[in-house]
């Protein structure tokens, strides 16, 4: 499958996505396609963020959030700062930074989908926040200056792209000198047996397009960032992985033998010069 079309897939399911969130559905959000695979938000998206977070959110945004951490709880944003969501989907991470940064800072949002933005601004309305604005675009091709961002975050989102080196480099040029990469991903640990790979409901579900450890620090550190660390925070197991790998349409138990221990979500940080 061309890139292409990995992005006409990636945007189709999560639209869908944002419509399930907008309609209140939390146990169907993810349908069997994005990181929370068949169950929902258990395998992957489940317990990410504290109840004392959300209260006081917009419900979609919280429905809608799926990704694999809480970067902003990771960031250590700063009151004052700009900070950058790369694939925003309903918004939750964006309105979360807004509170971090305060009245002074600003929260950008950006992601492709018109649903996704359609609803996260109206999460944005409901939240009263005003040091918010949410982009349309590509994390590969971000709308915005050079040097104009103290702070990249993102949730589950890079490993969706065909083109992580070109994501990377392009969030080094928006990020002011001694800027600040701080996303949660989904990395593997080892090989990835091919059919996962091939699997494009597992691209759109974060699993099948994640970067191996020491290839992801390679692409940060061509980029120019600095200070990369990568840290685990959590590894999926045979439990995690095999209800996803079967609604995916693969022999779930054997595989997911096979990639027990190989995918974790870290949390990734790097410094621009």
């Amino acid at each position: 499958m061309s890139a292409v079309d990995l992005k006409t897939t990636v945007r189709e399911k999560y639209a869908a996505a944002a419509r399930q969130a907008r309609a209140g559905d939390a146990s169907s959000c993810c349908d069997t396609s994005c990181c929370g695979g068949n169950t929902g938000k258990d395998a992957i998206s489940a317990h990410l963020y504290a109840p004392q977070e959300t209260a006081g959110l917009p419900e979609a945004a919280v429905l809608a959030s799926l990704g694999c951490g809480n970067p902003t709880a990771l960031a250590e944003l700063k009151a004052g700062e700009v900070v950058l969501d790369l694939g925003s989907g309903g918004g939750i991470d964006v309105l979360l930074s807004a509170r971090r940064v305060g009245p002074t800072g600003k929260a950008y949002g950006l992601d492709m989908t018109d649903e996704m933005l359609s609803l996260a601004r109206d999460n944005q309305r409901a939240a009263g926040a005003t040091n918010v604005e949410f982009l349309k675009g590509d994390i590969e091709h971000i709308p915005l200056p050079d040097r104009s961002v103290d702070v990249i975050i993102s949730n589950c989102v890079i490993n969706l792209s065909a083109d992580k080196k070109t994501v990377l480099a392009e969030a080094y040029r928006v990020l002011k000198p001694g800027g600040r990469f701080a996303v949660s991903d989904i990395v593997a640990r080892g090989t990835i047996p091919e059919p996962i790979r091939r699997n494009m409901e597992l691209w759109v579900g974060c699993v099948a397009g994640a970067l191996e450890e020491a290839e992801f620090r390679r692409l940060l550190a061509e980029a120019g960032f600095q200070e990369v660390e990568i840290e685990p925070t959590r590894i999926y197991e045979f439990a995690d992985a095999e209800p996803m790998l079967t609604a995916a349409g693969l022999d779930g138990t054997v595989l997911a033998r096979e990639i027990d221990g190989c995918f974790m979500g870290a949390f990734i940080r790097a410094r621009k010069r």
